[in-house]
């Protein structure tokens, strides 16, 4: 759109409203997009039920809010930044999920909304895409910011006493774990339910979306009779995405394909360019009573040795661990809120932190079943805890990593408030007679 255009938008706005006129309007210009009263309310409305505090006068909040996304928005799609839809759908249906539970029934949820179910999935899908749209924007405008280890030092000692953090218990903790065997007959078992529904796809006596719905065992992508959503090849398990990527008939039925997931089914919907969306089945061979038992014995046997300083935790780790993502790092879990080794004890699996919170570092657990979130299937395990670290003040010696962080968070803070500041000066913004008004964080909006 034109300035020319902008302004003619601008000039049909009509006088303020306020939540009780049910009349829209257009409030103010950001470019060439435009940000409706409608869509202010529906943002408040929305802020309400996710028990987020406005802080100020939301008709004023909000729309500032809105028109600084509309920025990055501009920007991240000049610089081509694309997020994966699987993680989106995911973030949409735990927040349907929990306006469900916080209104009482999805169809009450639609009469508050005075919307369909439908539609306000494809609102919150729309919002959920830019918000991590942005953040991955956000990282990247800020990525070059490094800052050393003499000016964390020097931070620190400029800090306030009143503003040094107080750092919450902590602890550091090793983990090997492996995956109980799964017998001959139970891989044949899947397999062959897995070859039927193929069969029943193929022959057009099923439905591919209706069978997923119905038996497969992601219960995310179920819910979409098995839709992935549009996923460039990286964003996939390997061997997943080499059959996928390969698949040119959507009426057809991949082979059966393995993953650390379980075994697979795929049915291609549409290509796009480098990304594919598709559906697919997942199912998980069942471990049996026995199988977990011998598993259990084997660690027990393991947890000995180490104990008797017969051998290193990390040397078996290297040994016996199927955990991919620690193996190599002698079994020290990573924290993935933070980055660090550090876990406060309700961020870690709840089987782990019982396992632990007695224990003394240096101290390996007895053997343990657990549910690896990850991979959605049981594991057994031995944890070792490492260290632990009690509530205390941040200090340079054993919290770098929490002043760093601190440091690096209000140095891009602040490059990203005079990264908006610079865009104002660039670009095309009008405010509706009315609401002009505001104390607004960012007051170049106001242009002269």
């Amino acid at each position: 759109m034109s300035k020319l255009n902008s302004v003619l938008l601008f000039l049909l706005m009509l006088s303020p409203l306020r939540a009780d006129n049910v009349i829209d309007q257009v409030i103010w210009v950001v470019g060439d997009e435009p940000i409706l009263l409608s869509e202010v309310e529906e943002e408040r409305l929305r802020a309400q039920y996710e028990g987020q505090q406005i802080p100020g006068d939301p008709y004023c909040v909000i729309p500032e809010q809105m028109a600084i996304q509309k920025l990055y928005l501009h920007q991240a799609e000049l610089d081509s930044i694309e997020v994966s839809e699987s993680t989106v759908n995911h973030q949409v249906d735990m927040r349907i999920n929990y306006y469900i539970s916080q209104i009482g029934s999805r169809e009450k949820m639609e009469e508050y909304f005075r919307k369909s179910s439908s539609e306000i999935r494809e609102e919150l899908t729309d919002a959920v895409r830019n918000q991590m749209i942005i953040q991955q924007l956000q990282s990247k405008l800020t990525s070059h910011i490094k800052p050393t280890p003499a000016e964390i030092r020097r931070f620190y000692r400029t800090l306030p006493q009143d503003s040094i953090p107080v750092v919450a218990a902590h602890v550091e903790v090793q983990i090997l774990s492996v995956e109980p065997p799964v017998s001959r007959d139970e891989l044949d078992r899947v397999k062959s339910r897995l070859r039927d529904y193929t069969e029943r796809v193929n022959s057009g006596t099923a439905d591919f979306a209706m069978l997923a719905r119905l038996y497969s065992e992601d219960t995310e992508s179920a819910k979409r009779g098995g839709e992935l959503g549009l996923l460039g090849k990286g964003q996939l398990v390997e061997s997943f995405a080499d059959v996928a990527f390969n698949l040119t008939d959507p009426k057809k039925v991949s082979r059966i394909v393995e993953t650390e997931y379980g075994y697979h089914i795929i049915q291609l919907i549409e290509r796009k360019g480098e990304r594919i969306n598709c559906r697919h089945i997942l199912l998980r061979p069942r471990v049996s009573a026995d199988d977990k038992m011998k598993a259990v014995s084997r660690l027990d046997t393991i947890a000995r040795l180490i104990r008797n300083d017969s051998l290193l935790f990390e040397q078996a780790v290297t040994l016996y661990s199927q955990d991919k993502q620690t193996a190599l790092n002698g079994g020290l879990m990573m924290n993935a809120q933070n980055g660090s080794s550090r876990f406060e004890y309700q961020d870690l699996p709840p089987e782990i932190a019982k396992q632990i919170y007695t224990m003394q570092p240096g101290n390996v657990s007895d053997p343990f079943i657990m549910m690896d979130p990850a991979k959605n299937k049981e594991v057994c395990c031995i944890v070792r805890l490492k260290t632990r670290q009690d509530v205390h003040k941040a200090n340079l010696t054993d919290d770098f990593q929490v002043i760093r962080a601190m440091l690096e968070e209000k140095l891009s803070g602040e490059f990203l408030h005079d990264w908006i500041v610079r865009k104002q000066k660039e670009t095309y913004i009008r405010i509706a007679p009315g609401w002009q008004g505001c104390d607004f964080e960012y007051p170049g909006w106001l242009h002269e």
